[in-house]
């Protein structure tokens, strides 16, 4: 991994990247690039100490971090202590979430509330703290949401967690207007993943109705992923953009 003197080092914060989802590939992306990786985790820490432990042993400056993404107190805590620690924050990529199986019938108010305090609030809070910190520093900064390509076209069995993912490209918009009035140098994206890391004990008929769903007529990878929050760093002339990373999963509608 290439190493970068310290004044010159650049730092980003991934949130849910101590196991091996989505965060963890962002995470491992950004630190071959030569960035410092702030690697949060909620209750994993053995992982997220594996995590650490393996960038470190690459050559890249990285510390773990927990937080309880619904606790306010602890959001801000986690941006005021990778600031503290890296003396910056160039990039945050909200990653962490939950999605959680249940019949319509089944689902609580409380359900729907733990979607929207981890997957909307936990997202904006990040966004706003680590946005705020970013505004101070001459050369801004860019933040990338993790959202759901679904949104426009939910699937059976998730309707607690999809209202949450749905407010993602509203508070990135709203979020790229604010930031970017403080600070021009400030940009907010998101980007909308399709079909990638299928979940391991996804029945196989529904596995394969998701992958013959996509133009591509293929499962996504966790690396697509990763290569579109590099394009969002690297191209300076986007903000407020919501980019499906699907295969063409939400814009085909196949033979049905």
């Amino acid at each position: 991994m290439n190493e970068r003197p310290i004044q010159d080092r650049r730092v980003a914060l991934v949130t849910g990247s101590g196991k091996r989802r989505v965060g963890w590939h962002v995470a491992q992306a950004l630190a071959t690039r030569g960035y410092a990786v702030a690697i949060h985790y909620h209750r994993s820490s053995a992982d997220a100490d594996q995590t650490v432990a393996e960038l470190r042993s690459a050559g890249c400056d990285a510390a773990s971090f927990q937080a309880d993404l619904a606790n306010e107190g602890a959001v801000g805590d986690l941006v005021q202590r990778t600031v503290e620690h890296f003396g910056r924050i160039d990039v945050l990529v909200n990653a962490a979430a939950i999605w959680v199986r249940k019949q319509l019938e089944a689902i609580t108010a409380a359900d729907v509330a733990r979607h929207f305090e981890i997957n909307t609030q936990g997202s904006f809070l990040t966004s706003l703290h680590a946005g705020l910190a970013m505004v101070k520093q001459k050369e801004g900064g860019s933040i990338i949401n993790i959202g759901d390509w679904a949104i426009v076209r939910p699937y059976l069995g998730f309707a607690a967690y999809f209202p949450s993912k749905g407010a993602i490209p509203a508070m990135t918009r709203s979020l790229a207007v604010e930031l970017g009035t403080r600070n021009p140098n400030v940009r907010v994206n998101a980007i909308l993943p399709g079909p990638v890391m299928l979940p391991d004990d996804l029945p196989a008929a529904e596995r394969d109705q998701a992958i013959n769903a996509t133009l591509v007529k293929r499962e996504g990878r966790p690396e697509h992923v990763a290569l579109a929050v590099l394009h969002f760093i690297d191209n300076d002339f986007l903000t407020g953009v919501c980019l499906p990373v699907d295969g063409g999963r939400s814009i085909y509608a196949g033979d049905d």
